[in-house]
């Protein structure tokens, strides 16, 4: 059965009213890397400065990233989403690049990387008033919120004991991409990340999102400032032409993330699995540091 949610403005406002209170967690003022706008892959932003030690936090899942809750995969024990969090930890620790810090959660709320479309007031897809949209030119969006206070003490505790001067936070999470025109032709693709850019069918609307489950991530300074954020797509679910046209938006299933857990890039060598090409960019990418294997 194929799930699509409607978009709602009272839902939208909701959301809104519930951040009002957030005025400092996760505002990005201030974060260390000003919202950055680009047009294509691969999503990337800031400079990390010098080469100090960078350890790794176990990658999170953050449900209700880019909407509800209610619309994202659970991550409940025995779902496909706490499977493919497990498989991506011990490819992480597998990779031996950096050095890891704690294997619990840290208190309070974490940087929160976030990579998609702009939105407007009412949760729909803009590219914002400083770039009216243009149909198959559309911008991303590559921001971070600021930590809580809490969470941020916590990390200069663990970064001291381990000798460490930085942290690399990566979370899984849901967003929302704009589809791009490739060629005379009307071929549309989306453009996920690091040289991995997916087809999409000739129907496919330009003036729709795509739901991406992706990855995230950025280097988290002691004092709870980013340096460098990112993102890499892993898998996008497009809507149908007619849903589309009822202001519908197709969403990701357990089933979806199963098949992900599985799909292959036939385009690299070795044919690498799709998260792991995604997970292995994004810590060279955001690093600087090659894996080892």
């Amino acid at each position: 059965m194929r799930i699509v949610r409607i978009y709602s403005a009272g839902m939208a406002a909701l959301a809104i009213l519930a951040l009002g209170g957030c005025a400092s967690t996760g505002a990005t003022y201030r974060s260390g890397v000003s919202d950055t706008y680009l047009e294509h892959a691969p999503w990337y932003a800031g400079v990390l400065g010098d080469d100090s030690v960078i350890a790794y936090l176990p990658v999170a899942y953050q449900r209700g990233g880019s909407q509800s809750e209610m619309f994202d995969p659970a991550a409940r024990p025995g779902t496909p989403v706490a499977a493919l969090l497990a498989e991506m930890n011990a490819y992480l620790d597998s990779l031996g690049a950096l050095p890891s810090v704690v294997t619990e959660p840290l208190p309070g709320t974490p940087p929160d990387v976030q990579f998609g479309c702009e939105v407007d007031v009412l949760g729909d897809c803009t590219n914002g008033p400083a770039a009216p949209f243009e149909v198959g030119s559309p911008r991303m969006r590559l921001a971070v919120g600021r930590p809580a206070t809490e969470w941020t003490a916590a990390l200069a505790r663990v970064l001291t004991e381990r000798g460490a001067a930085r942290a690399l936070v990566l979370t899984l999470e849901v967003g929302q991409y704009w589809p791009v025109q490739t060629n005379w032709r009307g071929s549309k693709a989306v453009e996920l990340g690091t040289a991995h850019r997916v087809d999409l069918p000739w129907l496919t609307s330009l003036e729709a999102p795509v739901t991406v489950l992706q990855l995230t991530g950025a280097v988290i300074g002691r004092d709870g400032r980013a340096l460098r954020i990112g993102a890499e797509g892993l898998l996008a679910k497009r809507t149908g032409i007619i849903a589309t046209g009822f202001g519908a938006q197709a969403v990701l299933s357990d089933e979806d993330v199963q098949q992900l857990r599985s799909q292959r890039r036939d385009d690299l060598p070795g044919q690498p699995l799709v998260w792991q090409a995604a997970l292995r960019a994004l810590v060279t990418q955001l690093t600087g540091v090659p894996a080892a294997n």
